[in-house]
């Protein structure tokens, strides 16, 4: 009989989902050498090749395929028991994994600073991710994300103030372009647009009077990033959609104008949220009611 850990298992799994061996050797916090041989004993030990490797991508066969298919929701299963069993516990301790974006993730860290002054035998995995994944199938204890995109079967708790998106330009640009009065002026507008770490570009939205609408704005730069746009348009290379809170220097020392103000109110913000069906562990437990004191005390 082979004998394959559940370890052995993950390593599988991470290879096929980032079809890469450096990124998933990230992942799983090892080398990609230390990787490749497990990947390599656990070939041998089986017969079956799992991955077809060129310089250029890793692909799963069909037999890799199949095993998986039936492996990994057992993985799945076992490490979701594994959690449970440690939500038994008294003692807030260990490994809390989060999952979010970078921003998001940003806001988190003074209240895990004054977390982890508490409870210095917790250890905090903060893993930037753009994309709206499953954090119940990849293993994490909580996701962080905003309060539109959170899962119906999740108990979410807020985590810093509503959120708000505005459009911005420099006193430069408006100095040679009148601002827009309304969205549709934007048409007229060289609007610097922006993606979201998924690829995405982010939608220009409004709102006013019970009246939404989303724009398609057109410009001569797309900006790999918000932050990005932000600073094209500081340098006067068109308008900008951005967060308020990460526009908030600029607008006060005047580097930046804000317009269109009464089509872009704020919105919930962003959400820690974790399983409903699932009893969380003992640090989890810890973590969520230090973010709900902090909503009470206005942190």
């Amino acid at each position: 009989m082979v004998d394959l850990s559940l370890a052995d298992i993950r390593a599988l799994s991470e290879v096929a989902s980032c079809r890469n061996f450096r990124e998933a050797a990230k992942r799983l916090d090892v080398s990609p050498s230390a990787l490749s041989h497990t990947i390599a004993s656990i070939e041998r030990r089986l017969g079956l090749r799992f991955f077809n490797r060129t310089t250029r991508s890793v692909a799963l066969t069909e037999g890799g395929a199949a095993f998986l298919r039936r492996a990994a929701p057992s993985m799945r299963d076992i490490e979701a028991a594994i959690h449970e069993a440690k939500g038994y516990g008294t003692e807030p301790g260990g490994l809390l994994r989060i999952n979010g974006s970078e921003g998001g993730l940003a806001l988190l860290i003074p209240l895990i600073s004054t977390f982890l002054r508490d409870y210095p035998d917790v250890e905090m995995d903060l893993v930037i991710d753009g994309e709206l994944s499953d954090i119940v199938g990849l293993g994490f204890d909580a996701g962080l994300r905003s309060a539109e995109y959170v899962p119906q079967d999740m108990i979410a708790i807020p985590v810093g103030p509503d959120q708000r998106f505005v459009v911005v330009g420099s006193p430069d640009y408006f100095s040679s372009n009148p601002p827009p009065e309304n969205p549709a002026d934007l048409a007229r507008h060289n609007c610097v647009r922006a993606r979201l770490p998924s690829g995405r570009l982010i939608r220009w939205e409004f709102e006013r009077l019970g009246e939404s609408l989303a724009v398609p704005v057109t410009g001569n730069m797309i900006a790999g990033s918000p932050d990005l746009s932000q600073i094209a348009a500081r340098n006067s290379l068109g308008l900008a959609y951005v967060s308020q809170n990460a526009a908030r220097a600029d607008l006060t020392g005047g580097r930046l104008v804000q317009v269109l103000d009464d089509w872009t109110p704020s919105y919930p913000g962003l959400r820690l949220y974790y399983p409903r069906h699932r009893l969380p562990s003992a640090t989890l437990r810890a973590f969520a009611a230090h973010v709900r004191s902090a909503n009470r005390k206005g942190v």
